[in-house]
């Protein structure tokens, strides 16, 4: 049985007359009777009564007609899914995010911006250390990725887009010594006691600060280390030490912890957009043109 067997029938169904589905049709008569005939001998029961003057729909034609009715509805419906997915307008993205993303201006302009222009997809954002993410996507159970990853060594499959850079700023408690300078250099975290994300965190910020330290000749001193940058902000604010942190998280304000820019030309952190390179769907190239295009615009 062929859809275009259903269609002839409800054709037929909805005309009662031969002639007039033949008509709308843009077939012959005899073939579209012939259709009929096979399909009900497929079908294994009687669908229409006919005769010279009038056809009419058995109960068997009546039942069978809601049916067929439904099928061509599920193939037009099958076929507009499969199209608007070719377009990049159905289906479901997963995007993987660092910590700090959702504090960039960026972030909630790329993301309103998607889904407004592709409100049929299923956008599933994860909130994911740098690593952690790197390796979904490498273990295809992430689409794509907004990560920080200045040390990391890539798998081969996956590429990065830049889509910004933001300094690093140091976190100080309101009354540190440090506090009265305008900018502060890698070198004046020398001997100062350091709040930091342990390294088991996947972060792309803990190893780039290390890299700075031991550029600039010493190695840092770990005081504490937490996993939210809340939580390090606010040991900061209980004196237990200082960070170093993106900017992006200078509007988390509390009244005892000031931030200062850094004078060194290192200390900036980039945002990328990762994904594999064989990832070429119209659902990961659709957001990719969007985040490039919201990027553009935060400049």
């Amino acid at each position: 049985m062929e859809l275009r067997h259903l269609r002839y029938f409800v054709a037929v169904a909805e005309e009662l007359s031969f002639t007039r589905a033949a008509e709308r049709l843009h077939i012959g008569q005899p073939p579209l009777s012939h259709q009929i005939q096979m399909l009900e001998a497929e079908v294994g029961a009687q669908l229409l009564e006919r005769s010279k003057r009038w056809v009419r729909l058995t109960e068997a034609g009546k039942l069978f007609l809601e049916d067929a009715r439904r099928v061509l509805a599920l193939s037009e419906q099958a076929m507009q899914t499969a199209r608007r997915a070719e377009r990049g307008e159905a289906g479901e993205l997963r995007v993987g995010f660092t910590f700090s993303t959702p504090l960039t201006p960026l972030f909630a302009a790329m993301i309103n911006r998607y889904r407004q222009r592709y409100p049929g997809v299923q956008l599933t954002l994860k909130e994911m250390s740098t690593l952690g993410q790197i390796e979904a996507l490498a273990a295809r159970e992430l689409d794509l990725g907004l990560v920080r990853p200045p040390e990391l060594t890539l798998p081969e499959s996956v590429e990065l887009t830049v889509l910004r850079r933001d300094p690093l700023v140091m976190v100080l408690p309101i009354g540190h010594p440090l506090a009265r300078k305008n900018s502060i250099a890698i070198n004046d975290l020398k001997g100062e006691p350091l709040v930091m994300y342990p390294e088991s965190a996947g972060t792309g910020i803990h190893p780039q600060i290390n890299r700075l330290c031991r550029e600039a000749g010493f190695k840092p001193t770990i005081a504490m280390e937490a996993g939210e940058a809340s939580t390090i902000i606010g040991l900061v604010a209980a004196g237990c030490g200082v960070s170093v942190l993106p900017s992006s998280f200078n509007i988390i304000q509390m009244s005892d912890v000031c931030y200062r820019p850094m004078a060194d030309a290192e200390a900036i952190t980039t945002l990328y957009l990762a994904r594999r390179k064989d990832a070429v769907s119209p659902l990961v190239a659709a957001f990719v043109a969007v985040a490039t295009e919201a990027a553009g615009t935060q400049e």
